[in-house]
Formats: structure tokens, sequence, C-alpha cells
């Protein structure tokens, strides 16, 4: 019982470390450079949170300050059991970073439309005849996962890297923004110039339901600005209730989400992001820019992954070795579960398995 009670309090102090080390990193990103540089780690690591993806980058910062790591960045990352799985192994005193992993419960019920009737089952608990069971998210705990420069064994192979001239946009990446713009049900059309535009470079106007770039820019900086107009469509337009209403807020998260897009595809946008997204930040009356990373990161993080997923083009990778497997898949484009922690599974959802003893997992990134 005692062993018990330590392991659980030694869980909770891990947890407790981990989350003052997010806080910190979240304060280091209070400049352009250091916001453009998390953005573009997170474009590469999408099948992690955005926390997750913080905890990872500045562990491994730390790692190659110390010299146990050859580069500044992490090229892939898994857990122990994932690597030996791609026949590599941890090396000897490599330590690993720490992030949260979901605990998971199982809930079952008779009535699933009911929320009420939504209860959680013990470990070993059947359930009964008739039940639908799902597992959802209860909680998180500490784990350890390691990038592949701290293992060694069977060789990676290597992804294709789009190399971009200057000038030029990724093969593809225009026309696939603009099929998702018309997707929406927006027109698109191209502009001589941003006098036709009041100065901008693109615009988005919600009434006429039309997207308009000015096409007096390089391919590129075209395809950078219909990437921000599409995430204008994703996370400001009509109707989407977590749409912020201060313009600052708004231009932050849709420059952010375009860095992120270019940044997958090879793209570097930070001479024109980082200037555009430190000024419209400054202009955020009573929030630091710590709390503005806050506020912004996960949903750049989940809109940039969603337009990343539907797009046909040749991307980098997301951060997971090649081959790799995930026993749970991993939704591309959600960084939570359909309900909260501790809560049975959104009865909306498709009904799960009936009393097979079988259970549906809700995907999630974490």
């Amino acid at each position: 019982m005692f062993h018990q009670r330590s392991s659980i309090g030694g869980a909770e102090a891990k947890l407790e470390r981990l989350h003052a080390q997010l806080v910190d990193a979240v304060g280091g990103l209070v400049t352009g450079d250091d916001w453009a540089r998390a953005l573009e780690f997170a474009a590469r690591f999408r099948s992690r949170s955005f926390n997750n993806t913080v905890l990872i980058w500045t562990q491994h910062a730390v790692a190659f300050g110390q010299g146990r790591v050859p580069e500044p960045t992490p090229t892939y990352i898994a857990g122990f059991k994932q690597w030996r799985a791609l026949g590599r192994s941890v090396d000897r005193g490599q330590s690993g970073y720490m992030i949260f992993a979901p605990v998971l419960g199982r809930f079952a019920s008779s009535t699933p439309r009911v929320a009420e009737s939504w209860r959680r089952l013990a470990p070993r608990e059947t359930p009964q005849h008739g039940d639908v069971v799902r597992t959802g998210m209860v909680g998180v705990r500490p784990a350890y996962v390691w990038d592949v420069s701290q293992t060694s064994g069977a060789p990676i192979p290597a992804l294709p890297r789009p190399q971009m001239l200057e000038g030029e946009a990724p093969e593809g990446l225009w026309d696939g923004l603009a099929m998702l713009v018309r997707g929406h049900g927006y027109s698109l059309r191209i502009v001589e110039s941003n006098r036709d535009l009041g100065g901008a470079n693109g615009m988005t106007d919600y009434v006429t339901r039309s997207v308009a770039v000015r096409g007096d820019m390089h391919p590129a900086a075209r395809a950078k600005t219909l990437a921000h107009e599409l995430a204008h469509l994703k996370l400001h337009g009509p109707g989407n209730r977590a749409a912020t209403l201060h313009r600052g807020i708004s231009e932050v998260e849709a420059e952010s989400v375009a860095l992120m897009i270019g940044a997958a595809h090879g793209l570097d946008t930070s001479e024109y992001t980082i200037p555009y997204v430190s000024t419209w930040a400054t202009s955020i009356d009573g929030k630091t820019p710590v709390e503005v990373v806050q506020a912004t990161g996960a949903r750049v993080r989940t809109a940039a992954v969603a337009i990343l997923a539907s797009l046909p083009t040749m991307q980098a990778g997301s951060g997971d070795p090649p081959g790799l497997t995930r026993a749970a898949p991993e939704s591309p484009a959600s960084s939570h579960t359909s309900h909260g922690v501790g809560q049975p599974p959104d009865t909306g959802q498709t009904a799960g398995r009936r009393s097979s003893g079988q259970s549906e997992t809700s995907p999630r990134v974490l």
C-alpha cells in the first residue's frame, strides 16, 4: 500500500513539474522569431498536440545544449516500445522527453443517446448485455519519448523533402488551397494589385462569400496569402462560435496557420510572418505575448493540421518515424477528445459496439 501511494505521489509530482515546464516554455515564446520557430516545429510534428510539441521542442534543446543529441531540433519522435517495434533501441544514458499521455477509461450505456445513462466501468468489469461501450480520456499521466538520434538499430527510410527556389510556390499548393476555398462555398479571384484591396495582399468577404488575392506577387507569396485567407474561413467565418471578435488575435491566428502550412511544404514565410504577427500581437490590450500564445496555439495547430490533411501535396512528415503504426489511431484534425476529461463520450456520435466486450476508442492526439 505504501508503495502504491508513493507511485501515485510520484506521478502527480511529475505532472506538476511537466506543467510548470510547459508554462516556462510558452513564456519563452515572446518574440516573433521564437513564435515562428515553434510553429515551424509544430508543422513538422503534427501527430502531437501543441502542448506536447512545445515540451518536446524545449527538452530537445536542453539535450542539444548538453551535447546528448547532434541537432538542435528533433527529427522523429517515438516511445520506447514504438522504437523497439521499428527495430531500434534507446541508447544507454539517453533520457527521454517527458510529455502528457492519456489515461483511458471505459464507459457503458444501454441508452447511449441519454447523456445521464453513461457509467464508468471498473477495470475488469464486464458490460451488461446490450450495452454500448466506448473509451474516453479520464486524465493524463507522464510518459517518455525519444528522438531518433537517441536510438540505434535498423535504418530509418528518408522521406523526400521539397526544396523551394526563391519565388516559387510548392507544387500543387495554390491549386489545393483554391480547391478548399471553393469547397467552403467561396469564389476566388485574382486582382491586379493591392490597390484593389485597400492596400492588403488578400481579402475575404463573408457577405459576398468571395476571396481575393493580389496578382502582382511572386507565386510563393500568393500561395501564402491564400493560406492566410483560408485560415480566416476556417477560424473566423460566420457561424464559428469559437471565433474571436478581436481582429488582432484573428490576424495572429490566420498568419500563424499560413506559416505552418508553408513550413510543411518547405516554404519559408518568416520574413513576412514574423513582423506581421508581432505587430498584430502588440495591438491586443490586456494580454501579454504569453497569453496570446496560450490562447492561439492549439487553435492554430488544429486548423493547420486540418488544412494540411486535406491538401493533395507533398509535405514534410508528421514527426512519427516512417513505418510506425500506432496502437490507437490518432486524429490529424483534432488535439482533444470529443468529451471532457472524466466525462462519458459525446452521445451525439456514432454508437459504439454492443455487448461483445469490444469497445471503440475516440481518436486523439497528445
